[in-house]
């Protein structure tokens, strides 16, 4: 198809839409209506003054003469073809076409309450995860509350999951932070994961620490601990076995600061949400 047609199926679709029959389908020649500029040679400005009642034109100075139009001449050639551009029907309506272009923004649909995040919260923390979860609810895969604190259990339950995961810890002087893991917890010789993985706090205001490049010390799992980030021997985030005590170092993997408020914290509770 052309690109006037896709100009017009574009900026006009109830006119020019999919179920208008004859436009763009015939290749060659096409005429040309009342009111389009004329040929003209490569030299020759094209003005409201070079036109005709109609022509044949080849596609070739068919694509030129669309191409040379700006958008002072296409807002003129709309106004005499009586087309309603989408600018002007969303004047009316209060709206624009640039916020009408932006992606959708997915607020965030959790399965069930979290204990721990509160909706801003969820909102900001929601603006960080990988593209890849965009559109799809959180579960609730792993609760201190109701699954126990037990790093066995966690495991358990990452069997059979395939996205992202995200660990919120909540610590015994009720400071939240955690981690966003590109894999599912379990056990492994080395350390694992991608440059989705990050860490978080919200103390005592919302950060995110993302990947330095520096190391690939990602996520490290044993049947005794848990572990995100690493570099001088030092963990970003690390619990135990019981997860019931943890510890927060800076560390290289992510270039964060201490997550809690003190480098040894005692857990309250943990939530850890899939998302599927």
């Amino acid at each position: 198809s052309g690109h006037l047609y896709v100009f017009f199926k574009h900026w006009s679709p109830d006119m020019y839409g999919e179920g208008v029959r004859g436009m763009g389908q015939e290749l060659g020649f096409r005429v040309v209506k009342k009111n389009v500029l004329s040929e003209t040679s490569d030299n020759e400005p094209i003005t409201e003054f070079n036109v005709k009642e109609w022509e044949v034109v080849s596609l070739t100075e068919y694509h030129r003469r669309i191409d040379a139009l700006n958008s002072e001449d296409l807002r003129s050639l709309c106004k005499r073809l009586q087309i309603t551009t989408k600018d002007e029907v969303n004047l009316k309506h209060g709206t624009s076409t640039k916020a009408e272009l932006e992606p959708e923004t997915f607020k965030p649909n959790l399965r069930e309450p979290s204990e721990l995040l509160e909706v801003n919260q969820i909102e900001k923390l929601a603006g960080h995860l990988p593209p890849r979860t965009i559109g799809y609810p959180w579960t609730l895969a792993f609760g201190t509350s109701k699954h126990g604190m037990s790093i066995k259990t966690l495991y358990r339950a990452m069997q059979g999951q395939d996205t992202p995961i995200l660990l919120v810890i909540k610590d015994s002087d009720g400071q939240v932070f955690g981690a966003l893991a590109s894999e599912p917890f379990k056990v492994s010789d080395g350390f694992y994961g991608t440059g989705e993985t990050f860490l978080f706090t919200f103390n005592p205001e919302f950060e995110v620490f993302k990947w330095t490049g520096d190391n690939m010390f990602f996520i490290k799992g044993d049947m005794d601990s848990l572990a995100f980030g690493g570099g001088s021997g030092e963990f970003g985030l690390w619990l135990d076995g019981d997860l019931y005590h943890g510890r927060s170092h800076s560390c290289k993997t992510f270039g964060n600061p201490m997550l809690s408020k003190k480098e040894d914290f005692y857990v309250q509770d943990i939530e850890v949400w899939a998302f599927e």
